[in-house]
């Protein structure tokens, strides 16, 4: 590894200023501006968080279990909670320049982190899916817009925010944020007065029991996580060790909660035959005044995507970039624009997002393709977890997140064996052609991180520091 004990780079790390580097010519994650403070991530978090899932899972939870659906929600964020665990005490210990990438290079060594960058930036192959569902939205209030050349907008909208600068994609994104959870507000606070509370907890309520519940918890697992896109912006925080804990904690525990009022509403409104498996807007469309329900399909359903397509340019670039630098991929990639911007990498993301679109690509296959490998490198990741007071003593001693070497490694056992139950309840529903595909690419993965160490290339750069 490269010396950054020496001269400049040591002063960067005790001071977290930034080293001039012309416009366009490779740098390094510490060039990124450090402007995000708590309320910024706090948007980011929450933006990834809604999605589009919250619209369509609903009913499907109502369905596995019927009026207790809202206590589904409450399984759910304890779930993303229990398997965020490590990453709460890693950045609560250090800043991660190159978020989860950097992660996994500390703790895993070079090919793990090497593994974990690929998968992770394979596993946002998603792009195209959230532009696409907010052109079907976009399509109820104008019929006639076509419907790719709205997902073109859009895309493109979000691309050139994230291109001028991670402060201004921070303060649309609050903007966004606050209005699609009015929507979503609205939704609980109007529908709440409409439950038909007698008889709610009566039959109906507990279909299939328990394990139903908990079924329905790890589906819904889906709408509540996205606060640990947070995890790969700690090279622009402000204070990453006090605020990107905090933020994957309440962002994932608030949004829950507005879930759970909003699943009391959905379930408890109408007759549960007209509400399972069916979409949350019929029961918005029962609940609220017309012009609160226009407010509802804008702010909530399309705001949704559109914060959750803005968090995702914002987020998944970063350790793409970290890794062109350390030599993973041509560090011709690893630039930043003179807005502070790894511009390079925006660019591919945005054209990823964009094939699907214009060639009608069904990227859900090729996002599913690993999803069952990159479940199994999230339970070695957690039990990696202890190694870190070994790796970063100094960081440990003074570090918010400490806590005693037992407890360090029940937290490591724990969110593993919960990442682990989530891998044996998605990999029934992965067809035997899907299952080969994830082997596949786990092969073709390790194999290309274990040539590039091989062939030299690979040099890198330490990307955490004190926070």
């Amino acid at each position: 590894m490269r010396d950054e004990t020496s001269g400049a780079m040591r002063d960067a790390m005790a001071g977290g200023g930034a080293h001039p580097h012309p416009p366009g010519t490779p740098a390094s994650t510490r060039d990124l501006k450090r402007v995000l403070g708590f309320g910024s991530l706090m948007g980011i978090a929450v933006g990834q968080i809604v999605g589009a899932g919250i619209m369509s899972l609903m009913g499907v939870a109502i369905a596995m279990t019927g009026r207790s659906a809202a206590f589904s929600f409450m399984v759910a964020a304890a779930l993303v909670v229990v398997t965020s665990l490590p990453q709460v005490i890693v950045c609560g210990t250090i800043r991660l320049r190159g978020g989860g990438y950097t992660q996994g290079v500390l703790l895993g060594g070079r090919i793990y982190g090497g593994v974990t960058m690929i998968l992770g930036f394979l596993m946002n192959l998603s792009l195209a899916m959230y532009a696409l569902s907010f052109a079907d939205y976009f399509a109820h209030f104008a019929p006639g817009a076509p419907p790719r050349l709205t997902a073109v907008a859009i895309l493109t909208l979000f691309f050139l925010l994230n291109c001028v600068g991670i402060d201004w994609t921070a303060r649309i994104q609050n903007i966004i944020v606050v209005a699609m959870c009015a929507g979503l507000g609205l939704l609980a606070a109007f529908g709440i007065g409409e439950v038909r509370w007698d008889g709610f907890f009566g039959e109906g309520f507990m279909l299939g029991g328990f394990l139903a519940l908990f079924q329905a918890g790890t589906l819904l697992t889906s709408a509540t996580a996205g606060a640990t896109a947070v995890v790969n912006l700690g090279a622009e925080a402000k204070n990453p060790t006090r605020d990107i804990p905090l933020v994957i904690i309440v962002a994932t525990s608030a949004v829950a909660l507005l879930y759970g009022f909003i699943g009391f509403v959905a379930a408890g409104v109408l007759p549960l035959g007209e509400v399972a498996g069916k979409p949350l807007t019929g029961v918005a469309e029962a609940v609220l005044p017309k012009p609160l329900f226009v407010f509802f399909m804008v702010a909530g359903a399309m705001g949704a995507l559109a914060t959750t397509l803005n968090a995702q340019f914002s987020a998944v670039t970063k350790p793409m970039l970290q890794a062109s630098i350390d030599g993973w991929l041509p560090k011709g990639l690893g630039r930043i624009s003179r807005f502070k911007t790894p511009v390079a990498w925006l660019a591919i993301l945005y054209a990823v997002g964009m094939v699907p679109i214009l060639t009608g690509l069904d990227i859900g296959e090729v996002a599913g393709m690993v999803i069952a490998v990159s479940s199994v490198v999230g339970v070695a990741g957690n039990l990696l977890l202890v190694r870190l007071p070994k790796v970063v003593p100094d960081q440990w001693r003074k570090s918010r997140c400490r806590i005693p070497a037992w407890a360090l490694w029940a937290v490591a056992l724990l969110s593993s064996l919960t990442s682990l139950a989530q891998f044996f309840l998605i990999a029934p529903s992965l067809t035997p052609n899907l299952l080969a595909l994830n082997l596949a690419a786990a092969a073709a993965v390790v194999g290309y991180c274990w040539w590039r160490v091989r062939s030299g290339k690979v040099e890198m750069e330490v990307s955490h520091e004190d926070g």
